[in-house]
């Protein structure tokens, strides 16, 4: 699990193994995360676009930019909050996803929210 705070925008991920979509014999291990953004700020803010960082085991990294999240660009205002669940796919069965959101204020300013490292672990993995 991870959570981080940055201008005003909480964001916080959770993430299991899906083994049913996991395919260890062709060396597919798949993973679900629900991320939870609250905007604990005073001012409304729309997410833009996202960036992850996807690091497997053996140190193989996949970078993922796009517009919005599961098809949307939610807008938050103060208190608000909005929850999605998506999904990765790593080559080991164990790994590190981190990124950020890009966020625009009514202003039309634009702001990056961090999305603190959390891990992704199909269970026993690492013990």
């Amino acid at each position: 699990m991870s959570d981080c705070v940055t201008a005003g925008l909480r964001v916080t991920v959770k993430a299991t193994s899906w083994p049913e979509r996991s395919a260890p014999e062709s060396g597919q291990w798949a993973f679900t995360y629900t991320v939870l953004l609250v905007n604990e700020g005073a001012q409304v803010a729309t997410l833009r676009s996202r960036h992850w960082v996807i690091t497997d085991a053996a140190g193989r990294v996949e970078e993922v930019r796009g517009e919005g999240v599961v098809g949307k660009q939610p807008r938050l205002g103060p208190g608000e909050r909005f929850e999605y669940t998506s999904w990765a796919m790593l080559r080991t069965p164990f790994g590190s996803m981190r990124g950020e959101y890009v966020l625009e204020r009514e202003d039309g300013s634009y702001f990056e929210a961090k999305i603190a490292e959390f891990v992704l672990a199909q269970p026993n993995a690492l013990n």
